[in-house]
């Protein structure tokens, strides 16, 4: 026999997902993380089964970030978003604004309001970015390595007077970039290199492996290798009639300045080196000291930041000497079960250990990242070591408000390995004010990168180009 009560319910649930949704639609709101930062959300579909959603930061300059599942209750909204390992919760107050949470470690509050489907949403101004027409030479340049495995794109900018020129190659910092090391929309390598390039200088700037126009092996690769890819871009400047082949120097930042030191250890034909917020000690030095700074600037209070300080240098120590994180988590359990004991449920609550499986997990998921391949290099990777081999000119440059590559440690290390190398000559800069990508900032965490117009502060642009000018060129 037919069920007429399934029938009706089956028609009565299909009529309930086809319903329109008042969450479809532009909603923004602003995020307080010590500055506000706007949050933009698109959900896109009239049903609730097919609603799907995107995400703007626009003051971060990250745009059309794609979300996971959109999940409709009543006037509830969940939506997962994997792709920054955050999420959303709220609750629908009325026809324009949802009242809500957003997760991404730490929850905080975020009100999104409806706005217009054509408003515009105001991108942060970048008037330092360089535009064409350029008074120099820029040429797209491709090249291979001797192996044909790994195959480089760049730009490569000179004066339009005659040659050859002392030539910079630029080393982009951590993680995949492009040749302009696109940060939020900064991009600060087009800014250095418009301004060494105009006054008189060759510089080359690459997309790193797997940007751009660039590839090669990219998921097993280390600092190591991005400097096998430096020599292949020395190689090929040295096949250029426009470039000086004996003053071809580096210029790195932030893991670009360790890149930069590795290959020292190689060549012997680097003309200079200048660090950008170039690292000074091991890595896993930097990783602890970096991880107490933004824990204070996020809003966790000095005391249990220096106090999970301790914990995470032993966990990370785990991670370098054992051989597999199988054993390496064994030992951070042990270790955070005992760490624990002298902290309170507050200071738990404010690094994220809300619940014992919740931090074993995220315990589990920390021991993992630190043992893929460049990470568990980079922690046993110490600069200061390969700066003592350094036989040409250096120039070392941080910010005082640096809270990525601290000033006043790294640039300690770098001095005291240049002291004992054969450096003819090297100079040691903490400029004041500024912070890791050379911004003059005010509140100085890695969020107000974004928000601040500036790209690269020019006391630093004059000071890399004076440097150059009285001992290279």
């Amino acid at each position: 026999m037919k069920c007429v009560f399934c029938f009706l319910t089956s028609v009565a649930f299909s009529l309930f997902l086809s319903a329109q949704t008042p969450f479809t639609g532009n909603w923004q709101g602003k995020l307080n993380v010590g500055i506000e930062l706007r949050i933009v959300f698109y959900f896109t579909g009239n049903t609730i089964d097919s609603l799907s959603a995107t995400l703007d930061s626009p003051d971060q300059s990250a745009f059309g970030i794609k979300c996971g599942s959109v999940v409709i209750n009543g006037s509830e909204i969940s939506v997962d978003i994997a792709a920054i390992g955050g999420s959303f919760k709220g609750t629908l107050v009325n026809d324009t604004t949802i009242d809500g949470t957003f997760t991404q470690g730490n929850s905080l509050p975020l009100i999104i309001h409806k706005i217009k489907g054509n408003q515009e949403i105001e991108i942060p101004k970048r008037s330092q970015t360089p535009q064409p027409p350029f008074d120099y030479n820029s040429e797209e340049v491709e090249y291979d390595n001797a192996a044909k495995t790994v195959h480089l794109a760049g730009t490569l900018t000179y004066p339009k007077t005659k040659g050859p020129f002392v030539t910079a190659i630029l080393i982009s910092g951590s993680g995949q970039q492009d040749r302009d090391e696109t940060i939020m929309n900064h991009k600060l390598f087009a800014v250095i290199a418009d301004h060494l390039t105009k006054n008189g200088y060759a510089v080359l700037r690459v997309d790193d492996r797997g940007m751009g126009k660039s590839t090669g092996e990219v998921s097993n690769a280390s600092s190591a290798d991005f400097a096998e890819d430096v020599m292949t871009s020395m190689d090929y400047l040295k096949t250029r009639k426009e470039i000086d082949k004996k003053k071809i120097g580096l210029i790195g930042h932030s893991e670009g300045g360790l890149i930069a030191s590795i290959v020292l250890t190689q060549r012997k034909d680097v003309a200079f080196v200048i660090t950008l917020a170039g690292t000074g000690v091991k890595g896993a030095d930097i990783l602890a000291s970096q991880g107490e700074a933004i824990l204070i600037k996020q809003g966790v209070d000095a005391e249990t930041a220096r106090t999970y300080n301790q914990f995470y240098k032993q966990l990370i120590n785990f991670t370098v000497q054992e051989a597999d994180s199988v054993t390496a988590y064994e030992k951070t359990l042990q270790a955070f079960t005992e760490w624990k004991k002298d902290i309170s449920a507050f200071q738990l609550a404010q690094l994220g250990f809300v619940t014992e499986e919740k931090s074993r997990e995220a315990l589990k998921n920390l021991v993992v990242k630190l043992y893929t391949p460049w990470l568990k290099f980079f922690n046993s990777s110490d600069a200061s070591i390969n700066f003592t081999k350094a036989y040409c000119p250096v120039l070392a440059l941080n910010g005082s408000e640096d809270i990525q590559v601290l000033a006043d440690l790294n640039l300690e290390g770098i001095k005291k390995a240049l002291e004992k190398s054969k450096s003819p000559s090297f100079e040691i800069h903490k400029l004041n004010g500024l912070n890791h990508l050379f911004q003059h900032c005010k509140i100085c965490s890695l969020a107000e990168y974004g928000q601040l117009e500036e790209t690269f502060a020019p006391e630093a642009l004059e000071l890399m180009n004076n440097w150059l000018k009285l001992t290279i060129k």
